[in-house]
């Protein structure tokens, strides 16, 4: 009998994760490391791709006191012991003082996060690679920018995804300091100035770790595809030239490609526990409207289930999310429609919730105005209580309040950019298609004809408006799921490893 084939291996790395399913390993259900959006991501993929049967083992930092609470029939101490004992568990951290102490996934300090970061990547050098022997290695965002150039020179392919388009610099020396053997691959990093040698760039040419991963690695892709062609394009100043240009160089090498995000499982009308009431596409209409009286009474608004409520869940950062559009036209917005009882609510923080909370104390707006600190459970809430999200983005990698909020019946306002135009459609009545209200013109102005356009649905007869959400709450959920985007990167892998990643006669796992 001959030996079965075994599924090609997939190592994804990643400084963050949220959650892994039980049966990758004994550790995998106590993980939780996270800061953004990155973790929710790598978890929901890891877990996803294992469903579906890929072979696939996850390396992520051992973040001890992160860990250590959710340990509970474990010792510190006997992590590695146990792992020792589990030869088959697909979990696997990599060990250094650096992150055994610290009680958040990054520090304030970039000189400390360079060097966590490049403790975590000689560790998946050094011993995490070599143990899992893995047929391809997926990489994210600049803290693992160093290992697509190792995987070059070890023949193995590589995927590296860019979740946030964000940077760091270092030289050779520094980074042999830290124990990575850069000789052996210094000819696939990334270089500030022309490196006509490892001697003579060693010392004082800085590698940039993000463009490094571009530059190395064999495929590449961003959240987004509108936001991969947006900075090939040079839309976005804030990218750096030499990311621009080493995404440029995959992209028209056709190896540079966008693939979306999707939202938590966890974010589902019908089972949500954070609801007042649990609906779905049939009985949204009676589901929502005790949702906002709930909302309504609990943040001292005017409780009014007719009244038109609108939800802000992005970060106030003024830089990216377009906050000071609606700071700009703020009062009018609340003023125009008055006497309909229009509310806003912000479950969010940043720089410029102090600037709505000037506003909203100047003209006595408490009654229709609410300002939260962001918290899980009010934001799981006000998707359900909302009519509508506003998401005004200068630029978007991808975003996902927009995903998440047509399945819960709210409609996006939002700036058509990025993985938003990926997502939501400008709604057509007559045809019956569309999920939102986009505006395309970044300004004040176009925001404010993106609510009208809104507030003109909100005014439609109850059954052609119950007509419309039911069919985008049913698409949204059939849409945007994690099975759909581990579909994706299957295919990508795939495509790199040009062969199937899943063998139906494999062994089994």
């Amino acid at each position: 009998m001959g030996t079965a084939r075994r599924n090609p291996r997939v190592l994804v790395v990643t400084p963050e994760v949220t959650y892994l399913p039980d049966r990758m390993g004994s550790l995998a259900s106590f993980f939780t490391a996270k800061a953004g959006g990155l973790a929710d991501v790598s978890a929901a993929l890891v877990s996803a791709l294992f469903d579906q049967g890929a072979d696939v083992h996850v390396a992520l930092p051992d973040y001890r006191a992160i860990f250590s609470d959710r340990l509970v029939p474990f010792l510190k101490e006997e992590i590695t012991s146990i792992q020792r004992k589990m030869p088959d568990d697909r979990v696997h951290l990599a060990e250094d003082r650096a992150f055994f102490y610290i009680n958040r996934v990054y520090s304030a300090h970039g000189d400390e996060n360079i060097k966590m970061a490049l403790a975590f990547q000689r560790e998946v050098i050094n011993n995490i690679i070599p143990r899992v022997q893995p047929d391809l290695i997926h990489c994210n965002d600049w803290m693992t920018g160093l290992i697509p150039a190792v995987a070059r020179r070890l023949r193995i392919p590589s995927l590296f995804t860019i979740h946030n388009i964000h940077t760091v610099k270092s030289t050779l020396a520094f980074i042999e300091d830290r124990g990575i053997d850069a000789a052996s691959s210094w000819q696939h990093l990334y270089y500030m100035h022309y490196a006509a040698n490892y001697e003579t760039a060693r010392d004082t040419n800085p590698v940039d770790f993000l463009t490094s991963g571009i530059f190395a690695a064999h495929f590449v892709n961003t959240v987004s595809p509108s936001f991969l062609v947006e900075v090939v394009d040079g839309q976005h100043h804030f990218v750096e030239p030499q990311i621009r240009r080493e995404l440029a160089n995959k992209y028209y090498a056709g190896v540079g490609f966008g693939i979306l995000n999707a939202p938590d499982p966890a974010f589902n009308p019908t089972t949500d526990p954070d609801l007042k009431k649990n609906f779905g596409p049939k009985d949204h209409a009676a589901g929502k409207r005790e949702n906002k009286r709930f909302l309504q009474r609990n943040l001292g608004l005017i409780e009014d289930a007719d009244a038109p409520l609108f939800f802000w869940p992005s970060r106030l950062d003024p830089v990216q999310k377009g906050c000071q559009l609606l700071a700009e036209i703020f009062y009018r917005v609340i003023s125009t429609w008055w006497d309909r009882n229009l509310q806003i609510v912000f479950v969010a923080n940043g720089e410029y919730q102090g600037v709505f909370q000037e506003i909203v104390n100047q003209h006595q707006f408490h009654k229709r105005v609410a300002i939260c600190d962001f918290s899980e459970q009010m934001e799981h809430l006000a998707y359900a209580a909302s009519d509508f999200i506003l998401m005004p983005s200068r630029f978007e990698p991808c975003g996902l309040p927009q995903m998440i909020a047509p399945i819960y019946g709210s409609l996006p306002v939002a700036h058509d950019i990025g993985g938003i135009h990926d997502t939501i459609q400008h709604i057509e009545l007559a045809a019956g298609t569309g999920n939102g209200f986009l505006f395309k013109v970044y300004d004040a102005a176009g925001l404010f004809w993106a609510i009208e356009q809104a507030m003109n649905f909100f005014s439609r007869p109850s059954a052609e408006k119950a007509r419309h959400i039911k069919r985008i709450m049913t698409e949204s959920a059939a849409t945007f799921t994690h099975e759909h985007t581990a579909r994706r990167y299957i295919e990508l892998y795939e495509k790199m490893l040009k062969r199937p990643l899943i063998v139906e006669d494999a062994a089994t796992r």
